[in-house]
């Protein structure tokens, strides 16, 4: 038996979300017609509900102290306890990350057939051993570099883990900036960037051609996305890696431009002139059950 302290931060299904908090007449109206937009909305809701009672379960059989949090996308304070344990996917463990800082995390796939786990090393299946051997410092870990933010000088987040999409606030319209990086500057126009540390290149920066960096890296990728050139010129600044120590500057030539942090719910607004400075943050994160890559 154990006194460890646990925060459990646990996602709210799509299902909980619109028809059990929002009683949403329409989404209630599309899962009674079976369409296919909310087709598996039930069975992941119910297989996140069983895999969220068993985390429970374990973690009272193992003696823990356990305070549930059900608003992943909520800060809360992590001090004092010994382990936070997410149940949901990638976006819930990205979410709750931001609040951790000296304290491992661990994360639970509570759905693996609807849900991605890519930093989830456990599920419904292995939970009590996962939680056991993690609850006693036997679980291997793997600390991830994480990105500091600042805008004008004034630091926004310590703690980006994935990547930060820069753009214009208006998908449709084109996001123009300066970017400074090892004393080379370029203007460009394009539809945004992309820019993270490693743990964040499997994602979205390869999609948009980036490179995978190894997991323990502690290197910034930038990767322009959708680059507008005008006939007779070249862009040079297009894939960057931003080594420790150093910094990747960009100015906004846009009035209504946004940042969005780890995902769509954390947003920073961006002012003209206002100067954004991308760099290695002092906070790495210690994730438990992964493995290098």
């Amino acid at each position: 038996m154990t006194s460890a302290r646990i925060i459990l931060i646990a996602k709210r299904s799509a299902f909980a979300k619109h028809v059990e908090d929002a009683e949403d007449p329409r989404a209630r109206l599309l899962l009674k017609r079976r369409d296919p937009s909310v087709k598996h909305w039930r069975k992941a809701h119910d297989e996140h509900r069983r895999t969220l009672d068993a985390v429970q379960k374990a973690l009272k059989r193992l003696g823990a102290r356990t305070l549930v949090l059900r608003r992943p996308h909520a800060a809360f304070d992590a001090s004092g306890a010994d382990l936070v344990v997410t149940v949901g996917g990638d976006g819930t463990l990205l979410a709750a990350s931001h609040s951790v800082s000296d304290i491992p995390i661990l994360g639970v796939n509570s759905a693996p057939d609807h849900s991605i786990g890519f930093f989830c090393a456990a599920k419904r299946a292995n939970i009590e051993e996962m939680l056991d051997l993690a609850i006693r410092g036997r679980l291997k870990k793997v600390r991830l570099n994480r990105m500091r933010v600042a805008v004008n000088g004034r630091i926004r987040s310590r703690g980006v883990l994935n990547d930060v999409l820069f753009c214009h606030r208006s998908p449709a319209a084109t996001s123009r900036y300066i970017i400074e990086h090892r004393g080379r500057k370029e203007e460009q126009r394009s539809s945004g960037m992309w820019v993270g540390p490693a743990a964040g290149s499997t994602a979205a920066q390869k999609s948009a051609g980036g490179r995978v960096l190894p997991l323990g890296s502690k290197k910034i990728q930038l990767v322009v996305r959708e680059p507008y050139v005008p006939r007779g010129q070249t862009y040079k600044l297009m894939r960057i890696l931003v080594s420790p120590g150093e910094k990747l500057i960009v100015r906004s030539k846009m009035n209504d431009a946004l940042m969005f942090v780890d995902g769509p719910y954390k947003k920073i607004a961006v002012a003209l002139g206002d100067t954004i400075t991308f760099s290695n943050s002092d906070q790495p994160l210690t994730v438990l059950g992964l493995s290098r890559r």
